[in-house]
């Protein structure tokens, strides 16, 4: 199965890829981790996508792009994936389909779209702090861990990621809706996109995310079962080969 969950920033995507990923046991491809992974090593990638995400600004596609294609066409990403933050404009879902078609892998089965407003995002993002070893999240409303400063998890550091100061997560906002929102249209087109209502707490999110991909799953399984074999029909004049 390959899923795409969509939605700005905060949406809880990160979250809900998690259980998913784990309820499947298909790899969680998270295109932020992926970045900051590349960042917190140095490297040339890491040091150009800085630029950006400190101010806000999208990674460009070039970058991205190359990523995420050297990652799905992995061995271990061949039976199936969820895509975390990707594609986030239509040029990257070009990209995608492109990547897909060219290593020989089936197209998306299900985009999920996190519907939530921008008034409950900007709490949620700037009281966000995350471990600095595993990537644990947690918020300051609700977890202890915010406080000692010491993940829960692992045991890792607790810090306040720069691209969550409200400055920054207002213009990732902005941003989001000229170029990620466009998306919407285009996967609904293809009958691809469900929306889910994400202002809600994490378990009812979840058991929404989870009753669509059953859904999906058995519509699917239907279609299979219900479609005719191939029959070979002999042309007019012309004799069968016999069948040996």
């Amino acid at each position: 199965m390959r899923i795409v969950f969509l939605g700005p920033p905060g949406a809880g995507k990160g979250t809900q890829a998690v259980e998913t990923c784990e309820s499947l046991r298909i790899p969680h491809i998270s295109t932020g981790n992926l970045l900051r992974e590349e960042m917190a090593k140095g490297s040339r990638l890491g040091k150009t996508a800085k630029g950006y995400i400190e101010k806000g600004q999208l990674v460009p596609d070039g970058l991205v792009v190359d990523i995420v294609a050297k990652t799905i066409k992995s061995a271990s990403f061949r039976k199936g994936y969820l895509l975390d933050g990707f594609p986030r404009n239509l040029s990257q879902a070009r990209a995608l389909d492109k990547v897909q078609s060219v290593a020989g892998l089936p197209g998306l089965d299900l985009v999920v779209y996190f519907d939530v407003p921008d008034r409950a995002v900007v709490p949620r993002l700037t009281g966000r702090r995350v471990c600095r070893k595993c990537g644990m999240n947690y918020h300051v409303s609700r977890d202890r861990e915010t406080v000692t400063g010491v993940c829960g998890k692992c045991g890792g550091e607790i810090y306040h990621r720069s691209d969550d100061t409200k400055e920054t997560v207002v213009n990732r906002l902005r941003v989001y809706h000229q170029q990620t929102a466009p998306l919407l249209q285009h996967y609904r087109r293809l009958g691809l996109l469900v929306s889910v209502r994400a202002e809600r707490d994490i378990g009812a999110v979840s058991r929404e995310v989870g009753g669509v991909i059953r859904r999906m799953a058995g519509s699917a399984a239907h279609a299979a079962v219900r479609r005719p074999a191939r029959v070979r029909m002999a042309l007019p004049g012309k004799k069968q080969a016999r069948q040996r």
